[in-house]
């Protein structure tokens, strides 16, 4: 099977991170699902671009907190494209609701909780059924910096990205026999709207490479991961962060 009849899922497809992982997907031969929420625009306007060099893709509208709602419209996908093999998802859509804990109420820990934790729960749960039945595929977490290391302000958003590195290493011993491989990538400060708020300058100067990453950068990762060419790769957790926290 060539790898414009294989599928990757990448969820929050279409800005920041995401837009640059469905981008390179693209531009390596896959079909390549964008999921979006409310980024319609940008996930046109993505599609557009795609199309310009020849690269396949679509757009899929759902909320990763919504399983009933994601699964029906997967299922559907599924069935108007029986040729296509589910074979990448990239659990990348996530949010943030800083605060210091002493001040953070039940729905800022449960709303990240709902979408970096159960989200990922959902699609991978949908996913590597999929994949069983090929016995083929690769899984990329989106995690964080935050998660390997902790963050003052960031008690659920660290909590969430580290569940999934444990969600990582867990399901990669589960379905490595059945040739299905799950790994995370952790990106530090990427250029993206999550850091408009953050002191970079001060970051900036504790950082060894002494710059904020690119999507780019992450997304090149992420396509390693995804391809034959990380084949005895899994369970692993691949940092992007220029040298600021080495686990």
């Amino acid at each position: 099977m060539s790898s414009k009849d294989k599928v990757v899922i990448v969820t929050g497809g279409a800005v920041g991170i995401g837009r640059a992982i469905s981008l390179k997907m693209a531009q390596e031969g896959y079909f390549v699902l964008i999921n979006v929420r409310s980024a319609l625009k940008e996930a046109e306007e993505l599609k557009n671009e795609i199309k310009t060099f020849g690269g396949v893709c679509d757009i899929l509208r759902f909320c990763v907190q919504q399983e009933e709602d994601l699964v029906q419209k997967l299922d559907s996908f599924v069935e108007l494209n029986p040729h296509l093999q589910i074979y990448g998802l990239v659990n990348n859509a996530g949010i943030s609701q800083d605060t210091l804990l002493g001040f953070m109420s039940n729905e800022d820990f449960d709303s990240v909780m709902r979408t970096n934790v159960y989200g990922p729960f959902y699609l991978t749960r949908w996913a590597i059924k999929k994949m069983l039945l090929k016995k083929s595929g690769s899984i990329v977490n989106i995690t964080s910096l935050s998660g390997q290391a902790g963050n003052a302000g960031q008690f659920n958003y660290s909590a969430s990205k580290a569940a999934l590195i444990g969600m990582t290493k867990s399901l990669a011993q589960e379905v490595g026999k059945k040739n299905i491989r799950v790994n995370a990538v952790a990106p530090g400060l990427i250029e993206t709207k999550m850091i408009e708020k953050l002191p970079l300058k001060e970051i900036v100067a504790n950082i060894p490479l002494k710059r904020i990453g690119l999507p780019k950068e992450v997304a090149n990762v992420v396509s390693f991961l995804l391809s034959e060419e990380s084949s005895y790769i899994t369970g692993q957790t691949i940092s992007v962060n220029g040298g600021l926290f080495c686990p």
